[in-house]
């Protein structure tokens, strides 16, 4: 047998790299592209979770992307109690293997690609659903995956107001600080959710709840708005479905079970079916069923996290690595 060896990016590699944001968005859009043309395999996503009191849980993705000849296994553990410990919310381990013999062939840290993936589809169901004069943005959170929110989604809207809440004031204070000076522009923290979502163009819900509360209010809702739950814990009213002309999901096989999820009780209460989904936005991206098709269209947009959006974006970590000599091989037989 010939020597096996293993491509190896750590965190200060991927930082080395400085994936742009066009680099970002365009490798996650590639990866939604293959899925909408059924060239993808997405297993739902199963979770481990060590112990209730440990207020925190694992994530295991599984997937296959035909056009990247690549097999993908990433796991991510979700803590909401880390920041306790000087510690991010989400680490995350990426693993690479040749579909064809299972060979494994990379291993990324992948705590900072599940928050590049994740601002990145959301910014592309914007792209797609959105208004194209939308101007403010209200989002909740400020976890790892929300900075990359605000950011992509900056990118392509080039927003007049950003406006951003999290629970604990030096939290989204130090948020809002970080994005006004990456950005170039005033972000601006505010103490509640009304004043940061009520009459926003578009509106992410990305909290940290320990369980589900209706703090999202239906009312506060601006017609023709996308807005974008995919907190852990829902934190909408149910009916917010009822507001909206089109419902779109990353993939419905993992957004249609499951135990977490912020449109979960949408799921059982038949809210949200089959029957009432427009499209996955992987058909979307592919040009096979229409995005927004008006500007007073209100539009739900609920994303799980896709596999293929973590192994299409490693896989452009790791030729744009190549190119510039960073990262390492390891030895595995």
């Amino acid at each position: 047998m010939k020597p096996i060896y293993i491509d190896y990016l750590n965190a200060l590699d991927i930082e080395a790299l400085a994936m742009t944001d066009a680099e970002i968005i365009g490798a996650v859009e590639a990866g939604l592209v293959a899925q909408g043309k059924g060239q993808t395999v997405i297993e739902p996503r199963v979770h481990l979770e060590p112990d209730p009191s440990f207020h925190g849980h694992f994530n295991v993705l599984r997937g296959y992307v035909a056009p990247l000849d690549a097999a993908g296994v990433k796991i991510v553990g979700d803590y909401v109690d880390n920041y306790l410990h000087g510690l991010p919310s989400e680490f995350g381990v990426l693993n690479l293997f040749d579909p064809r013999t299972g060979t494994p062939r990379a291993i990324l840290d992948a705590t900072v690609i599940t928050d590049m993936r994740t601002g990145a589809v959301t910014a592309i169901g914007a792209k797609h659903l959105a208004k194209k004069t939308s101007k403010v943005l209200g989002h909740i959170g400020a976890r790892g995956t929300a900075y990359w929110n605000v950011r992509l989604l900056d990118h392509l809207f080039d927003f007049d107001e950003i406006r951003v809440h999290s629970r604990r004031p030096e939290s989204r204070d130090a948020f809002a600080a970080k994005l006004s000076a990456d950005l170039g522009k005033k972000v601006t923290a505010v103490a509640d959710w009304k004043s940061c979502v009520d009459g926003a163009d578009i509106v992410v819900e990305a909290s940290r709840l320990n369980e589900p509360q209706p703090l999202l209010k239906t009312e506060w809702i601006k017609p023709g708005a996308l807005v974008v739950p995919y907190g852990t814990m829902s934190a909408v009213e149910l009916s917010l479905t009822d507001i909206m002309g089109k419902i779109v999901v990353d993939d419905w096989g993992q957004c249609k079970s499951g135990k977490f999820g912020s449109l979960r009780a949408h799921v059982e209460t038949g809210r949200l079916s089959e029957a009432t989904l427009h499209a996955e936005l992987g058909q979307i991206a592919a040009g096979l069923k229409p995005g927004r098709q008006g500007d007073d269209e209100t539009i739900l947009f609920w994303h799980r996290g896709l596999s293929l959006s973590d192994i299409a974006l490693g896989k452009a970590m790791l030729a744009k690595a190549g190119t510039q000599g960073v990262g390492q091989r390891l030895r595995f037989a």
